[in-house]
């Protein structure tokens, strides 16, 4: 990419005219980086070069600007873990110490461009300079949670054909037991305190690793990232991104949904194994130039979270739905959040009880996202727009989304049917170019010329999305076709109900029926529990269609989640069906 070039695809990448104090407070919902919807959809276009790589094209650039003085006195990465321990680095600092790393795999373990690497990291400094140091040298990033098991990594390990793996003392041992009969692994990278036989110690070659390395040069459809999905129904799938479809189409997550700008700190608490951690920890915040803030917690603690949100100057916070329905469960009084301007969510549908009680307790609005680890933002809730609880709001400038039916006709307003995206004649940037080693898995997603999400929803009069359900999800119950979402929406409301999940179960004169799983708030456990029952299904009668609410309710002490923390429905639906 020439340098012209390289300059302008930085430019249409990033925004001008950053004025916002990082230490004031600003809590308006007007947009930064846009003045509304309308506009967005109109003025957005992003031109692909032949060659991108987003380590040299934007985190180097933006290196070149502060070196400049022409960005923020702000952090481009900043870190704290629960011991009082912090990492500040520049984009100077970042760009160094990646380039470090990018040695190690390239000189040390003799990586080529093009060879994938395992890294199984949690929320540490490393984990971040592991993903750009790939960048650097045209190695395939192959991210993993903390949390896989041996026979995980056994699987991952052999179908991704990895040569590398980076780890820490946790998982070490478990790589060791499977090592010998994963024939493609020839280099193990450690990252402790400790020496381990058989591993390089990545904190010793940092001391002595050159700084000096030239960045590889890398077309923008080659592959840049394959990330493993949650597996909750069969096997995990390998999905591939290149270059472009994250580094340059996750510029419609920060510079839109995020809004964000260099004098921005955006905390997002996804765990480093999932492409959220991508969208929102890598690539979003930084097309922008804005600091991404890390509070490396051993486990989510709902008062470490407010703590955190209330002593460090947080504009943007990212969470699950399941974080902000354990925030609100707390006496959020005491805490004042002087900072925080902006609140998203995604990874699976937000109450509109949810966004209601944290609107009370805050003062600010929740604006749910929707997408997928094949996608970018399909749609979203944006600043400058009326938002509808429980909407996933409208296409985002990256996509044109359509409701379509069995045969792939686009569905009319207010007609339920599979959520897609227009891939032909054009196929958008921001998507995934395949599943990895299975055509048939990636025939299957495609309806004519729209790719298929996997999801239900329907589109309203005024253009906004509505989650109805995964579409394995939907229930049948005499005729009626019941999406769990709804239900799940309507026992939130419930004073009672601390979390619930909504599947099928038999019945020999429906077919079907409606059941809840549902976890009570600790104040209810000790009511009546068929009084309490009845109260609940009245409940949902009135919330919503009667025809919707739940024939059969089992109170459970947890419910089932994926390492991810989404619900496993699917696991309390084989529970319910496993006798017929």
């Amino acid at each position: 990419m020439s340098l012209l070039l390289r300059a302008k695809c930085f430019q249409r990448l990033t925004i001008s005219g950053f004025v916002r104090d990082l230490h004031g407070e600003h809590r308006t919902a007007t947009p930064q980086n846009f003045s509304n919807y309308e506009s967005m959809k109109q003025d957005f276009k992003l031109e692909i070069p032949e060659y991108f790589n987003f380590a040299k094209d934007v985190l180097d650039q933006w290196t070149n600007m502060e070196m400049a003085g022409q960005r923020p006195s702000n952090p481009a990465f900043w870190w704290i873990d629960e011991n009082g321990d912090e990492v500040r680095w520049s984009f100077e600092e970042l760009g160094s110490l990646s380039r470090k790393f990018a040695n190690i795999l390239t000189e040390t373990c003799s990586l080529e461009k093009g060879d994938r690497v395992i890294v199984i990291l949690p929320k540490i400094p490393e984990w971040w300079l592991a993903n750009v140091a790939c960048l650097r040298t045209g190695t395939v990033l192959i991210p993993g949670t903390t949390q896989l098991t041996q026979k995980d990594l056994l699987y991952r390990l052999q179908t991704s054909k990895a040569k590398c793996i980076i780890t820490n003392d946790s998982l070490a041992p478990a790589v060791d037991a499977v090592a010998s009969t994963c024939e493609n692994l020839h280099f193990k990278l450690l990252v402790s305190q400790n020496s381990r036989e058989g591993w390089g110690n990545l904190k010793e070659m940092m001391k002595h690793a050159s700084d000096n390395h030239t960045c590889v040069m890398t077309k923008h459809d080659e592959m840049m990232a394959i990330y493993f999905t949650s597996g909750t129904t069969g096997p995990p799938k390998m999905i591939g991104h290149t270059h472009s479809s994250f580094g340059l189409g996750l510029s419609v997550n920060g510079r839109f949904w995020l809004d964000l700008t260099p004098s921005d700190v955006m905390w997002n608490t996804s765990d480093t194994g999932w492409a959220k951690s991508a969208w929102s920890s890598v690539f979003s915040p930084w097309i922008q130039g804005a600091c991404v803030f890390v509070h490396h917690l051993p486990r989510f603690e709902s008062t470490s979270i407010l703590q955190t949100l209330s002593k460090f100057p947080i504009t943007v916070f990212c969470s699950a739905p399941t974080a902000y329905r354990m925030l609100i469960q707390n006496d959020m009084s005491s805490y004042k959040f002087k900072s925080l301007n902006h609140c998203v969510s995604a990874g699976e549908p937000i109450n509109p009880e949810v966004i209601e009680q944290w609107r009370n307790r805050t003062g600010l609005d929740i604006y749910e996202g929707y997408g997928q680890t094949e996608t970018v933002l399909i749609c979203g809730n944006f600043k400058g727009m009326k938002i509808k609880p429980g909407s996933m709001g409208k296409p985002s400038p990256a996509f044109d989304v359509k409701i379509l039916d069995e045969s792939g006709n686009i569905l009319p307003p207010e007609q339920e049917g599979d959520i897609g995206i227009q891939v032909l004649p054009n196929r958008p940037f921001g998507l995934f170019t395949h599943y990895v080693d299975d055509p048939s898995k990636t025939a299957s997603t495609l309806r004519g010329n729209f790719y298929v999400t996997g999801d239900r929803g329907y589109m309203d009069k005024d253009g906004y999305f509505w989650f109805v359900s995964r579409s394995d999800d939907v229930i049948l119950s005499s005729g009626y076709r019941i999406g769990p979402f709804e239900v799940e929406s309507a026992l939130m409301e419930h004073p009672s109900v601390a979390e619930s999940a909504v599947v099928s179960s038999p019945d020999p004169i429906r077919g079907e029926v409606v059941k809840a799983f549902i976890v009570l708030n600790p104040d209810y456990k000790s009511h009546d529990q068929e009084q309490l029952k009845k109260e609940i299904q009245d409940h949902v009668k009135r919330s919503t269609a009667p025809y919707k609410y739940p024939r059969k309710v089992e109170f459970i002490q947890e419910l089932p989640k994926t390492i991810s923390g989404k619900i496993k429905r699917n696991e309390l639906k084989k529970k319910e069906w496993k006798t017929i």
